[in-house]
């Protein structure tokens, strides 16, 4: 299959433009909450994530210590260590690739990859999808961080919503089932509660630290009234 023509290959592209460009939101962001341009940048080579980068940031912005920010971003990005055994078992990495592979392994190129069913489209997509992100994310990072004083104030642009969108758009198509819903609630309910009384930072350690308590006593649709997966036997069938 041509390399160039892969369906896995476009989409990793469209998608790294995408997510790309988005990073001079970031790096402006980033400036505006007194990080240096060397530090947002820092952030961006180093932690490469999205979602933590943006807490990491927002707690800052707001006062709070940077070890809630740290805690915070750490929380986030758990996630990532998930994709990594996913992709670590439906791509096989060795090597120099497996170290490489786990930088760049992040929403974007997890979902990418799990969407191809061809083993060759999965590789393809991941790489593209993770090494473009990489790239561009950092490359914009760059420039929102170096033209953040020329940008004035973030409000201006609505770069001040960027990370309440991004934390929506990886949300949203989670919420398909009545527990995704339930918890999204309680935790949002938990964080506005907690907002006038704690320092900037806790609130969403609190939220997480609800949704986990949920997820590990409330028990899940899979658990309840499920059936032994059998075939029915006949009258005369020896158990």
């Amino acid at each position: 299959m041509n390399w160039r023509a892969s369906p896995a290959v476009k989409v990793g592209l469209s998608i790294a433009v995408a997510t790309g460009l988005y990073g001079i939101s970031f790096g402006a962001l980033a400036v505006a909450a007194g990080l240096s341009p060397w530090q947002a940048q820092a952030l961006s080579l180093l932690m490469f994530t999205g979602g933590s980068q943006f807490a990491f940031i927002g707690v800052i912005a707001g006062g709070g210590a940077g070890s809630a920010a740290f805690t915070a971003a750490t929380l986030l990005g758990v996630r990532n260590a998930v994709y990594g055994m996913q992709m670590n078992r439906m791509l096989g990495l060795r090597g120099w690739r497996r170290g490489v592979g786990a930088q760049i392994t992040i929403d974007e190129s997890a979902a990418t990859a799990s969407s191809q069913t061809m083993p060759l489209e999965q590789r393809r997509g991941f790489w593209t999808a993770g090494v473009g992100v990489f790239l561009l994310w950092n490359l914009f990072t760059a420039v929102g961080a170096i033209a953040g004083d020329a940008l004035g104030d973030p409000r201006r642009w609505g770069l001040d919503g960027a990370a309440v969108a991004a934390f929506l758009a990886l949300l949203w198509p989670r919420l398909r089932q009545r527990d995704a819903v339930a918890i999204a609630i309680v935790a949002a309910l938990v964080t506005v509660l907690a907002l006038p009384w704690v320092p900037p930072g806790i609130p969403i350690l609190l939220a997480a630290t609800v949704a986990a308590a949920w997820g590990a006593f409330v028990p899940g649709p899979r658990d309840e009234g499920l059936e032994p997966d059998v075939e029915p036997r006949s009258p005369g069938e020896r158990v």
